[in-house]
């Protein structure tokens, strides 16, 4: 079976994963953290991220892979940044 895959969707796919999970993860230190404001600002946004990854890799699975490579580096990159600060 083949697929054709678009860089620039890729890319986008990868990008937008990458931030929502960093997101993701300032989010849950903000609740963890108890400031509703910035809980609810990142919950936001992390759906607004979501929609884009979601909509491209339910139109075409290899995009997974992709997603998956993204949620790894924002999640880590996110965690390494507030271990930092």
């Amino acid at each position: 079976m083949m697929f054709a895959i678009d860089p620039l969707t890729a890319a986008g796919v990868l990008a937008s994963t990458a931030v929502m999970d960093a997101v993701y993860v300032l989010f849950t230190a903000a609740v963890t953290g108890r400031r509703a404001v910035w809980a609810a600002n990142w919950s936001g946004l992390w759906y607004l991220l979501s929609a884009f990854a979601v909509i491209n890799y339910t139109q075409h699975a290899v995009y997974i892979v992709f997603a998956a490579g993204g949620s790894w580096i924002g999640a880590f990159s996110s965690v390494r940044w507030l271990r930092s600060r």
